[in-house]
């Protein structure tokens, strides 16, 4: 298991989890392992990108060949006048 030492906590910080631990039955550490645990699960995933996405969706598919690259095509822009 990982330790770790908060510097320059505030007193009145660090006097409200004391006493809030107390309240509880718990231990000072107990308390401070209890709220970092649950802020870090509180947490959504993160997003993933879309290519992996992408991936993953198609990975069912078994892709095994380049895919050939569309060939270019000149676009004109639309001409909204009558």
């Amino acid at each position: 298991m990982a330790q770790f030492m908060v510097r320059n906590l505030e007193d009145d910080v660090h006097e409200r989890l004391k006493e809030l631990a107390r309240r509880q039955g718990r231990s000072f550490e107990d308390m401070v392992r209890d709220i970092l645990r649950n802020a870090i699960l509180r947490q959504p995933e993160p997003r993933k990108g879309l290519g992996t996405r992408l991936a993953e969706r198609f990975a069912k598919h078994k892709l095994d060949k380049e895919l050939p690259e569309l060939p270019r095509q000149n676009v004109e822009p639309q001409s909204f006048e009558r």
